[in-house]
């Protein structure tokens, strides 16, 4: 099947939309908790036990997020499990900070983002572009309560709309 292709068992997951994309993990919170200003896709600099682990499908967004420090953009609390096949003294540290690959222009641009208040760097999904682990990046700022429960008003009325449609 070769390294590229999708093992049978894996958490790994084709989109229909992209071509040569497999996604492994999704923030599905972030679009609930955050509004999506702009979006990067950035290079992800693993190990050799973490990127086998990532492709097995034991990768966790859950509250991570991504900090500028020192001129680079690490992403924080990404938890990769352990790869068992390496035995118990190749391993890696599942939660440690992990350096992403942007342009400096880019890094610059999201580091004067940063600093202004209520903006965060959080990570919608990890994948593999062509054989390369990537994190899919948004650039955010928080919802607050009422704008939480207007969206799920929208979205009752759109899903209300839509029942009535099929019914008629």
């Amino acid at each position: 099947m070769g390294s590229k292709g999708r093992k049978a068992g894996t958490g790994a997951k084709k989109t229909a939309n992209e071509p040569g994309v497999l996604i492994v993990a999704r923030n599905r919170a972030a679009q609930r908790r955050w509004t999506v200003e702009e979006t990067l896709e950035a290079g992800l600099v693993l190990t050799g036990t973490e990127v086998k682990a990532v492709r097995e499908g034991k990768a966790q967004l859950g509250d991570s997020y991504a900090t500028a420090r020192a001129g680079e953009i690490f992403l924080m609390n990404l938890h990769i499990g352990p790869y068992h096949a390496a035995g118990p003294y190749a391993q890696h540290e599942p939660e440690r900070p992990r350096k992403l690959l942007l342009k400096r222009g880019q890094i610059e641009r999201l580091e004067g983002h940063l600093t202004r208040k209520g903006y965060s760097l959080i990570p919608l999904d990890v994948h593999f572009r062509d054989g390369w682990a990537k994190v899919k990046l948004a650039l955010c700022h928080g919802k607050r309560v009422p704008d939480r429960r207007e969206d799920i008003k929208k979205r009752e009325a759109d899903l209300e709309m839509e029942r009535a449609l099929k019914r008629g």
